[in-house]
């Protein structure tokens, strides 16, 4: 009997949760139609907090010896995430840059992400990690949400890059994207890279005969900004990676934000670890094929 009664709660729960999901991904499907245009107060509020975190990681790796965010972390902790970079796991942080102490910056109709990860390559050097990381003709062959992409042109250490990108929950998004990114060597085990999104255009009917971009900042606001931050530190036999990344997405419609914004909010912190492992696993096999 008790069995029975614990078996019954078990799947009571079980179908709650079920219901909870399917009414998320409800909402979800719904809530693009829901989205509006980008705002110039919430490019302001973006750029006000791009600024103060990019001022943060200047002085940041000006000492190589700090370099890694990782670095700053208290004594104990920072053993615990070196540790756990080296047995293969992918340490992740959520950040907040502070307009003034206990004062935040938001961005009206929008939302700003901003997500910290790292990971470690072992038997990794830095010439093999940067050959592949500026192989921007075949982000394809390595990353999974890349549909193709190109070199547009390389000035030194600058480049300029195309990707068409997609990602699915629910509803199949694609964005063509154009990113302007510069390295900057420390000394030669210490590189750090800006990675700048100067255009993202929504596909409408992407893959179809009639597909078009759609004007920048227009659609439904699944990514209008995005900044990117990569640490690269040859030491400890391999390479530790660590990518920071700003970036600035719609808003969650009225009503539906305690259903949806965790959803929303998890996908900027999904797809930089998807970043992470996917480089991480190109320069290991463009490692072994060597």
């Amino acid at each position: 009997m008790r069995t029975r009664r614990r078996t019954s709660k078990r799947l009571g729960s079980a179908n709650k949760g079920i219901r909870l999901v399917l009414a998320v991904l409800a909402c979800l499907a719904a809530a693009p139609l829901l989205a509006g245009d980008l705002k110039p107060r919430t490019l302001d509020a973006f750029r006000r907090y791009e600024s103060l975190t990019e001022a943060r990681i200047a002085k940041q790796v000006s000492d190589p010896d700090v370099f890694l965010y990782i670095n700053t972390l208290p004594a104990a902790e920072r053993s615990r995430v070196y540790a756990s970079l080296k047995r293969g796991d992918v340490y992740m942080i959520p950040l907040t840059t502070m307009d003034a102490p206990g004062r935040a910056i938001t961005a009206p109709q929008g939302l700003i992400h901003h997500w910290l990860g790292a990971v470690f390559i072992p038997d990794a050097d830095m010439a093999g990690t940067l050959k592949v990381v500026q192989d921007y003709d075949h982000k394809q062959d390595d990353y999974p949400e890349v549909v193709r992409s190109h070199l547009i042109g390389r000035d030194g250490d600058r480049f300029q890059a195309f990707m068409r990108l997609r990602e699915h929950r629910v509803i199949t998004v694609t964005l063509d994207a154009e990113f302007d990114i510069e390295y900057t060597e420390r000394d030669p085990h210490h590189w750090f890279v800006t990675s700048r999104l100067t255009r993202v255009q929504q596909v409408e009917n992407a893959g179809e005969s009639d597909e078009r971009d759609l004007p920048q900042g227009q659609g439904e606001g699944f990514l209008w900004q995005l900044d990117s931050f990569w640490r690269y530190v040859e030491q400890d036999g391999g390479v530790y990676v660590e990518l920071e990344a700003v970036s600035l997405t719609r808003d969650v419609p009225n009503g539906l934000g305690s259903m949806i914004k965790p959803f929303i909010t998890s996908l900027p912190k999904e797809s930089l670890e998807s970043t992470l492992r996917s480089t991480r696993r190109a320069v290991e096999k463009k490692a072994h094929l060597m």
